[in-house]
């Protein structure tokens, strides 16, 4: 780590959000690949803004295009990307945005350390299971994954793979069982949940 580097404080979580009327948060949805979270996020993305929210999505195919096209799909690049990811969507919810992050995010340990970011900046952090069946998963592969996993060419790839499992949230602020509800009813829990906590209001407060 540099040493040579002095951290510069500007403005306050709390004046940002004050300034925007509305709070700075994280919104993790977290799920096995072809569970329906991009999907979900992205309209739940698309509901906020036309609500007036100031909403932004990390989706982890798009963020390795750029941000971690450096890393592979092993267990530590695994662990990495999701490290970078929790520290680029606490930017975010400190900049008074609502960061939605749509990551498979398999390892218990990093989600613990995505949080933790978070709790120690006083920001709040909201995990979402996004809920299938392998299965299901399966059946709809609309990438054409599980098939390549299942026939080799893809390496550790997770809940297939001996050595990538996802291991599930224990505890998640919300649970979406994705299997047979519609997108609309995966972003009405989010939704309820944050309205429910007092994170926000519809229509959004403007003064």
């Amino acid at each position: 780590m540099a040493t040579n580097i002095t951290w510069h404080p500007g403005l306050s979580h709390t004046e940002r959000t004050s300034f925007l009327h509305q709070p700075g948060l994280t919104i993790w949805l977290t799920g096995l690949s072809a569970s329906g979270k991009s999907t979900i996020a992205i309209a739940l993305e698309q509901h906020l803004l036309h609500n007036a929210y100031v909403a932004y999505r990390l989706d982890g195919d798009n963020i390795r295009f750029g941000l971690n096209k450096d890393l592979g799909f092993s267990p530590q690049d695994r662990v990495e990307n999701i490290r970078r990811i929790g520290e680029v969507a606490k930017l975010f919810a400190d900049s008074g945005t609502v960061a939605i992050t749509s990551f498979i995010s398999p390892y218990k340990a990093d989600r613990d350390l995505a949080r933790k970011l978070h709790d120690e900046a006083g920001l709040r952090f909201v995990e979402v299971h996004v809920d299938v069946p392998l299965s299901v998963a399966e059946e709809r592969d609309p990438k054409g994954l599980y098939k390549k996993a299942r026939e080799g060419v893809i390496k550790d790839f997770t809940g297939v793979s001996a050595g990538a499992p996802y291991e599930v949230p224990e505890k998640p602020e919300v649970y979406i069982d994705n299997s047979t509800g519609t997108v609309e009813d995966g972003v009405a829990k989010i939704v309820d949940y944050l309205v429910a906590e007092g994170v926000l209001k519809f229509p959004k407060p403007v003064a």
